[in-house]
């Protein structure tokens, strides 16, 4: 049996920091793991960037509720998991990507969570494990899965070499010079191509 793990933002939706940071205005908040690996680093910084502008939930799903999926991801997400079992593995939060899964057909989401103040106040991040992408395949793999990956940041880049096949989509250059052994995709008809490609391989 064949699973498919996919990336949320960057794959499917937009980037939500990025989002955020064109509505307030703070650049320092376009960073996303793209830009920096070390994902407690990352959120480190965002979570001091919002505290020290008084920002908080409420406003982060002012932008969240006025965003779409990315064009045509929608009808590609249908499509494959039509053939397909599909997971959707990401480091946003449940409280952010909830309310895309409704728009894009709720799929199965694993991702982490907030510890919110009753004020609003994102005080802190909860993990729902450590490289949760990588261990994610991992436990597939235990249930005797083949995984397909694919996903377009530096933490994409474990699940990927740890799925038995690993494609990085809209990738940006410096992931893709760092990582050459992934095959790669710009578009969703693309990725779709490497996805049965990389299945019909593992059935061989």
């Amino acid at each position: 049996m064949h699973l498919v793990c996919l990336d949320l933002e960057g794959v499917l939706i937009p980037e939500i920091w990025i989002n955020f940071a064109e509505r307030t205005g703070i650049e320092a908040l376009r960073l996303t793991t793209r830009d920096i690996p070390d994902y407690d680093e990352l959120m480190t910084r965002r979570l001091a960037i919002l505290n020290q502008h008084g920002l908080g939930l409420r406003e982060i799903d002012d932008v969240v509720s006025g965003m779409d999926p990315l064009p045509g991801a929608a009808a590609f997400l249908s499509d494959l998991r039509d053939a397909y079992q599909v997971v959707i593995l990401s480091d946003t939060f449940y409280e952010f990507g909830m309310p895309f899964m409704r728009k894009l057909g709720q799929p199965t989401l694993l991702c982490h969570k907030l510890d919110v103040a009753p004020d609003g106040a994102i005080r802190h991040y909860l993990l729902r494990q450590p490289d949760p992408k990588r261990k994610s395949v991992q436990a597939f793999h235990s249930l005797n899965y083949k995984i397909i990956a694919a996903g377009d940041s530096y933490n994409d880049t474990t699940m990927l070499a740890e799925a038995d096949a690993g494609i990085l989509f809209r990738a940006p250059d410096n992931v893709v010079r760092e990582f050459p052994q992934f095959k790669q995709a710009s578009e969703y008809a693309e990725l779709r191509a490497e996805i049965d490609a990389a299945s019909a391989g593992l059935s061989g």
